[in-house]
């Protein structure tokens, strides 16, 4: 075996270096250093999302073929980067809080590995290796739920997690077994070539695989550990779960689609899928209005945000792909806005519930307006960013043409509105509200106003320069994903 293959490795080994220096900062440095801890994993993730940056996006193979880098796969890699530093900013104020002083290193140390493995799933083109980045993903996840030992609703996330997550990996792995017997190998290119004709073992397999996939994105009917889970996490936990996971998750679901099953798009999963966004938009719209507390109204938000995701992936082709990416990057100072405003008030106040943030503006204005930012773009209301990032999936899924697309894109409009609806119910709580302010003026730490800083400018950048967008699609277009199609 020729080792230098892992060089070809090099974002997933610069990222088990940064594991290794806040793991062992964690376990030998004395007591008295520990209180930077913290900021060592801020620091040195910084650092590594620098060079992930820098470094070039080639297309190299390694390990016969198993593993692929590409100008793609790195775009999508920067990009969670990004979502991951953020998170790791904002959770600073409660890693350290004293009931999580103790083991805030592990909590560090149990996000790298996740998204060490969902490097390996936006990389793999081997279902071998897939599933190794599917399950270094997942497991501790669980763990990361878990985290708040003193309240029950942690452990019920928990347990419900792993359970739903054992369940779609067993369903998954079931899939890959009809994908086996039907052509011999787990290589995708393999499978595209061995698969001739539609046949129902094949449609079988592929509802099975869609179905394991769909579980990580939350889409209905895959999604109902998402709102119990959300609740019940640490908050700083779900809004890792609401943006990096959902991320890695599409692109990597989008190329087994491309690569695999390709060549029948048309006859088997554009239709799978087309029922599935119909689902995910209109379930997580219409449960989002009921719902009073705000990581719960978040949790469906996210459900429904997934379905616009997965216009892209219906899009199959560049520049679906290109939207899917962009569409994640504004999803990500978006939601992360709001996730950053909820935890600064949680951390101070405990609350969380949709009423508690009647007058907010009149106390803590600056949290108003960042909150009202995130709402408008998640929403898509010009000219932030997350019109420009709903304006672009639209026009991605509309590239195929079939009139069935129009009617698809047509539904996704109209639930555009009524996601309107229940995004402003949050800002009319916050300024238009006649009742007197139920949290009062405080002042967020310090690590919480960088991250929404941080989430401020995204949004307003990201609907004002288009540089992004055409970066990202110059990745998309010279990644191969489609090449054989």
């Amino acid at each position: 075996m020729d080792y230098s293959q892992f060089l070809v490795m090099h974002r997933e080994i610069a990222l088990l270096a940064v594991f290794l220096v806040v793991f062992l900062y964690d376990i030998f440095m004395p007591k008295r250093a520990l209180g930077a801890t913290s900021w060592v994993a801020v620091g040195a993730f910084a650092l590594f999302t620098a060079y992930s940056f820098l470094m070039p996006g080639t297309n190299e193979t390694a390990f016969a073929g198993m593993y692929v880098s590409s100008g793609a796969c790195a775009a999508i890699k920067n990009i969670l980067n990004v979502g991951v530093l953020i998170v790791l900013i904002q959770a600073t104020k409660w890693a350290d809080s004293d009931l999580q002083i103790m083991r805030r290193g592990e909590f560090y140390e149990l996000l790298l590995i996740t998204l060490f493995g969902m490097y390996l799933m936006i990389s793999g083109r081997h279902f071998l290796i897939f599933l190794i980045g599917l399950e270094t993903a997942s497991l501790p996840l669980a763990a990361m739920v878990a985290f708040d030992k003193q309240r029950y609703e942690s452990h019920e996330a928990a347990v419900k997690y792993m359970l739903t997550a054992v369940f779609s990996s067993a369903i998954f792995m079931m899939g890959l077994s009809f994908v086996y017997g039907l052509t011999g190998t787990l290589y995708f290119s393999g499978i595209a070539d061995k698969l001739s004709e539609a046949s129902p073992l094949l449609i079988c397999a592929l509802a099975f695989v869609i179905a394991g996939i769909g579980f990580k994105l939350s889409l209905v009917p895959f999604h109902l550990w998402t709102a119990d889970v959300y609740q019940g996490a640490p908050t700083s936990v779900t809004a890792y779960f609401s943006v990096i996971s959902k991320g890695a998750a599409a692109f990597a679901f989008m190329v087994v689609l491309a690569q695999c099953f390709g060549a029948f798009y048309a006859d088997v999963w554009e239709w799978m899928l087309y029922a599935l966004i119909i689902l995910t938009i209109t379930v997580g719209n219409i449960f989002a209005i009921r719902q009073k507390n705000m990581k719960r109204f978040l949790a469906f938000s996210s459900i429904s945000q997934a379905g616009y995701i997965m216009l892209g992936v219906e899009a199959d082709s560049a520049v679906g792909l290109t939207a899917l990416m962009f569409y994640v990057l504004v999803y990500i100072f978006s939601n992360l806005a709001a996730f950053g405003v909820i935890g600064a008030i949680e951390n101070k106040t405990g609350k969380v519930e949709m009423t508690d943030y009647n007058g907010l503006s009149r106390t803590n204005p600056w949290l108003a307006f960042a909150m009202m930012l995130a709402m408008f773009s998640l929403a898509g209301i010009p000219p932030f960013a997350g019109f420009f990032s709903k304006f672009f999936i639209f026009t991605g899924c509309l590239s195929q043409g079939s009139v069935a697309i129009y009617i698809l894109v047509l539904i996704a409009l109209i639930n555009t509105i009524i996601s309107l609806y229940y995004y402003l119910l949050v800002v009319k709580a916050m300024y238009i509200s006649p009742e007197e302010p139920q949290i009062a003026n405080f002042r967020s730490a310090c690590p919480e106003r960088i991250g929404l800083w941080i989430c401020v400018l995204g949004i307003i950048a990201l609907g004002i320069v288009s540089f992004f967008y055409d970066s990202i699609y110059t990745a998309a277009s010279t990644a191969g994903i489609f090449a054989s199609l």
